[in-house]
């Protein structure tokens, strides 16, 4: 165990976890990062940013990470590489225990993310940012005038799926039930869409590719026909976009912070329940979840958290 004590703890060196490190050294708070595998989160599997402002052209996530990295460092944070295995986040000093270390700070922003549900099919991680994504905001453009699909039926699925019909020549929903499950608001607009086509009682069981997806095979669940999908010759690729649900990374707080949907509940100002704790990105329950609103989450974390390291110092200073 470390006899130091940070003002400000981050678990998480995506661009909320990177973004509060950067304002809080900034703020001359001394910071520690620990992120459990490498920087960036969701967003180094993605080939290419165009709607980060300020992002430079051909932007990848590894790229646009590493500058972030680099500020952040910049501004004194340090940073270890470990896995937290516990947390005590009540009292003036909350305490992370990783399978490494232990590690205690007067405030902790939790920046751990959360990961998109897999689609669950063989080929799967070998083709995601190669044809495979599950951001229809970050991904959509790069399939413009192509056969796009949609695995998925839930609300976020089908809004998604129309959202895409913006780019795609087709856009087709694949369900494995005979019935979306979206709210019938939803399905009415993807319904009246003529770019739209979907695919009942179907999921879809191996992507396959060299490098590029470039075909799948899908299978019917009520009479077990498999069919192979593939791309349009002169495109050479399509898109398949998965929708399945999101897992954050919330479970180590689950007995101590107020979960919605297994997300973390903060107020407007990343505070949750307990003084000094604060959560950013897409760990906590929010409408948008992009690199950007990430960022903005971990800059208004930091200057909270700074905040409270204020009012902390001139309680104990009188």
């Amino acid at each position: 165990m470390q006899d130091k004590i940070y003002d400000v703890i981050i678990i998480g060196a995506g661009p909320a976890g990177l973004s509060a490190a950067i304002y809080t050294g900034r703020a001359r708070l001394s910071t520690l990062i620990i992120e459990k595998e490498k920087e960036g989160g969701q967003i180094v599997i993605t080939a290419e940013i165009d709607n980060y402002p300020g992002s430079l052209p051909h932007e990848s996530g590894p790229s646009l990470i590493g500058r972030m990295v680099d500020q952040a460092e910049r501004f004194g944070a340090e940073k270890v590489y470990d896995t937290v295995v516990e947390a005590n986040l009540t009292g003036d000093v909350k305490r992370v225990k990783c399978k490494k270390g232990e590690y205690a700070a007067h405030t902790i922003i939790i920046a751990s993310g959360a990961h998109p549900r897999p689609i669950g099919c063989v080929g799967e991680r070998e083709l995601i940012g190669k044809g495979v994504s599950y951001c229809a905001t970050c991904d959509g453009a790069f399939f413009e005038d192509m056969d796009i699909y949609v695995v998925g039926g839930g609300d976020t699925a089908v809004e998604e799926a129309i959202y895409l019909t913006k780019f795609g020549r087709k856009v087709t929903v694949i369900h494995r039930r005979d019935q979306l499950r979206a709210i019938k608001s939803i399905q009415d607009r993807a319904f009246q869409n003529e770019k739209m086509n979907f695919m009942w009682d179907t999921v879809v069981t191996e992507l396959h590719g060299d490098g590029i997806l470039e075909s799948m095979t899908v299978k019917n669940v009520k009479t077990g026909e498999e069919t192979v999908i593939q791309a349009n010759e002169d495109d050479g690729t399509f898109g398949v976009f998965g929708f399945v649900g999101f897992l954050p990374e919330s479970a180590l707080f689950a007995d101590q912070l107020a979960l919605r949907n297994g997300y973390i509940v903060t107020d407007d100002n990343m505070h949750t329940e307990i003084p000094g704790v604060f959560a950013a990105g897409d760990i906590r329950e929010k409408s948008l979840r992009q690199v950007i609103t990430a960022a903005a989450d971990g800059a208004i974390a930091a200057m909270e958290a700074n905040a409270y390291i204020e009012g902390y110092c001139l309680v104990n200073a009188g």
